[in-house]
């Protein structure tokens, strides 16, 4: 979502200062396009119970910048969050109670056997936003999780998980998501 921002920034900054270079409607027509959509739906999750992960937990949750319809974001001071972020020493793990909303655990014993934090974090809040896993799978796959074992670093999913995401959350832009 961030990289949307900057680039509608660049986009309005060109609309205003180089008109003569295009047209009136393409200028406006471009930064409209390069906008933020209004009508993402924005889930915002509380790292404060995740303890020494919570470096790793913005940087997990980073990955869904490249989806439409949704975008996490961290809670606000004094805001209720939608995702819950905790860390304990068991398997990591995600308490969906509904599309967007639950609590996610950052587990020790996964990290402590080498798994990436970051990885981890991605794949739970991926559960988060409605990816199941996908065991066995490649490290290509942010949700074939462990079964892509410790070597694998990737926190991205695949386009397909993508547009699972973007499916999933497809009623925020019409308003009929609930």
């Amino acid at each position: 979502m961030r990289i949307r921002m900057l680039t509608a920034g660049l986009a309005a900054a060109l609309a205003v200062s180089a008109p003569a270079l295009t047209a009136p409607s393409a200028a406006v027509s471009s930064a409209r396009a390069a906008q933020p959509h209004a009508a993402d739906r924005v889930l915002t999750y509380d790292a404060r119970a995740a303890a020494e992960f919570r470096a790793a937990v913005d940087r997990g949750a980073a990955w869904n910048a490249g989806v439409d319809g949704v975008e996490l974001r961290p809670a606000g001071a004094g805001q209720r969050a939608d995702i819950r972020i905790v860390t304990d020493d068991g398997w990591p793990r995600s308490l969906p109670d509904s599309l967007g909303q639950g609590t996610v655990y950052i587990g020790r014993q996964a990290i402590d056997q080498g798994h990436s934090t970051v990885r981890v974090t991605a794949h739970e809040l991926g559960h988060m936003l409605g990816l199941p896993d996908r065991k066995p799978g490649p490290c290509s796959s942010l949700m074939s999780g462990a079964s892509a074992g410790t070597s694998c670093t990737n926190a991205y999913p695949s386009a397909a998980e993508k547009a699972q995401v973007e499916k999933n959350f497809a009623g925020a832009r019409t308003g009929a998501f609930m």
